[in-house]
């Protein structure tokens, strides 16, 4: 089943980096001790949803080499200037929630750990404006964060807008936010990882990701909404990951899976006569 003409998915939030250098030689009529990095403390600059944000690493050593597993971020890299006793890393904080932040050396060994809280004042919501009336999305950013980051891109950008729900089954979904009127795939943004899995299940009124049936990770634009309890989409070829819910405009939805369908330019169960997305908005 080929879920990006069928359903589409993605997300993974661990994030390491791993510096590296190299050792100095010695003699050898006695064994050489290694020296090791040391942190001392770490310092974050804000910490803001959406938002880039700086880490400080203070420490020894650290030009030895340290790994950095940090779910907060959706990437992470190095600025310039770092020393042995300093370095500093730039990411953008995707997640929320109270988060792990580990710091270990090139054998495992902890340097550092502690939990850092990211503050969300409300879930985000996206008013989408259709050619059949408004539908109000609340996204999940703690169950899903790098597929509700992706779907915010998208949004905020504008591609939405004169797109197409271009897969309509009554009694199952719709499907759209990829193809233009004359049923062309618009050029997307880069694949995103999968995240289903969440605790979030693919009931009616959720919002899910579509991808291609044959590969977890290749979900970009498309997304579907259930308009009934499809829990098998849980499973199915893997499954297909939830990263939010209607919350207003459900109305709108069940109208959109009663209309006249056939098939055009290749796609099956498209509407006859366009569904468009007007606007993508976010309201909250």
């Amino acid at each position: 089943m080929n879920m990006r003409n069928s359903l589409s998915i993605s997300a993974g939030l661990l994030f390491s980096l791993l510096l590296t250098a190299c050792g100095g030689g010695g003699g050898t009529d006695k064994p050489i001790s290694t020296p090791k990095p040391s942190v001392s403390s770490i310092s974050i600059d804000q910490l803001v949803y959406r938002k880039n944000s700086n880490l400080t690493i203070n420490g020894k050593n650290l030009d030895l080499g340290f790994n950095i597993s940090n779910p907060i971020c959706l990437t992470i890299k190095e600025l310039p200037g770092g020393s042995s006793t300093q370095r500093v890393f730039s990411c953008k904080v995707v997640n929320v929630g109270i988060l792990p932040l580990s710091i270990t050396a090139g054998d495992g060994s902890s340097l550092y750990l502690s939990n850092i809280t990211v503050p969300l004042a409300a879930q985000p919501q996206i008013t989408m404006g259709t050619s059949m009336g408004n539908i109000v999305i609340e996204l999940n950013p703690a169950k899903a964060p790098v597929t509700v980051d992706n779907f915010l891109n998208y949004v905020e950008s504008g591609f939405f807008v004169n797109k197409i729900f271009h897969r309509v089954i009554k009694d199952f979904i719709i499907q759209g936010g990829g193809l233009t009127a004359d049923m062309k795939e618009a050029s997307n943004l880069t694949k995103i990882k999968f995240e289903g899995g969440n605790g979030l299940s693919n009931v009616r009124g959720t919002i899910a990701m579509a991808r291609l049936s044959d590969d977890l990770n290749s979900a970009t634009s498309q997304f579907f909404i259930n308009t009934v309890d499809n829990q098998n989409l849980d499973t199915n070829f893997g499954g297909y990951a939830v990263f939010g819910k209607v919350v207003s405009g459900l109305d709108v939805v069940d109208r959109m899976q009663v209309v006249p369908v056939a098939t055009i330019a290749g796609y099956t169960d498209s509407p006859i006569t366009p569904i468009f997305i007007t606007s993508a908005i976010q309201t909250k």
